[in-house]
């Protein structure tokens, strides 16, 4: 299986989560009091896990795909049914809920609650996810300005798709990145040039030999995006950079060449 997690889970209804919540975040307001603030993520969770029955902590979830592999740890589950994600940062940001998101997808859960344990008072925040990714294996795949005759091009291409239907889209794009890169040309420092002459090296992802990839999942501002693409690899010395936007419903494919190429 390309998602293997040792625990079974169960998908329940918001109003149930809810419930669930009031127990867990009621503990946590307890030791939160008793023990304060400083103290990092880890020691709260295993706290609430001595005060309540049905948590597993550092749950990991297995992804694979051919001979590519990431773990994956949940914070906490309770009875196989909630996530609980513990931070100890300054605030809860978007990437926290992204990261979320990703778990959820991947443990076919449908909700969870980020708990932040630094502020002065506890701040949680509920994180919803209706999408399953048995539902998301079927990409349209579309071709924007794509050349198969590009080095890497044909074969970043099939991966993507097959990573695509073996995973299913909407998980986060570094997982993607990470193995497009194993199974690919791995990583390199890419001159950049400018008015001065050579500025300095920026790492890229790569195809093949001065090719890079991007990916991104924009629903909007898809064509400034490709602007500035464009404009990145006329300062290497890059042959193109290949890029796909994921969304939810479509894989588009464009790739964007250097001077003279």
């Amino acid at each position: 299986m390309p998602i293997e997690i040792p625990v079974s889970t169960r998908r329940i209804s918001q109003d149930d989560f809810g419930n669930l919540a009031f127990e867990v975040m009621s503990h946590v307001f307890s030791f939160h009091n008793e023990f304060g603030r400083f103290f990092n993520e880890k020691i709260y969770k295993r706290e609430l896990a001595g005060r309540m029955a049905g948590i597993d902590l550092e749950v990991p979830i297995t992804v694979t795909h051919d001979t590519f592999e990431k773990i994956y740890y949940l914070d906490v589950l309770v009875n196989g049914t909630g996530l609980f994600e513990f931070k100890a940062a300054d605030a809860i940001h978007p990437k926290h809920q992204g990261q979320v998101i990703n778990y959820l997808l991947l443990s076919d859960l449908a909700h969870a609650k980020i708990i932040n344990s630094r502020p002065e008072k506890v701040e949680h925040r509920f994180v919803n996810c209706a999408h399953r990714l048995n539902d998301l294996r079927n990409s349209e795949i579309r071709f924007i300005d794509w050349d198969d005759g590009v080095p890497g091009a044909r074969k970043f291409k099939e991966i993507l798709v097959s990573l695509a239907a073996d995973w299913g889209v909407g998980l986060e794009l570094a997982l993607y990145e990470q193995a497009l890169a194993h199974f690919l040309f791995g990583e390199a420092e890419i001159m950049v040039t400018g008015t001065s002459g050579n500025l300095g090296f920026q790492r890229f992802r790569l195809a093949a030999h001065e090719v890079a990839f991007r990916l991104t999942s924009l629903n909007k501002k898809q064509e400034s995006f490709a602007v500035h693409l464009q404009r990145m690899v006329l300062h290497t010395n890059l042959k193109a950079i290949l890029w796909a936007n994921i969304t939810h419903h479509e894989i588009d494919f464009s790739v964007f060449r250097g001077p003279g190429r």
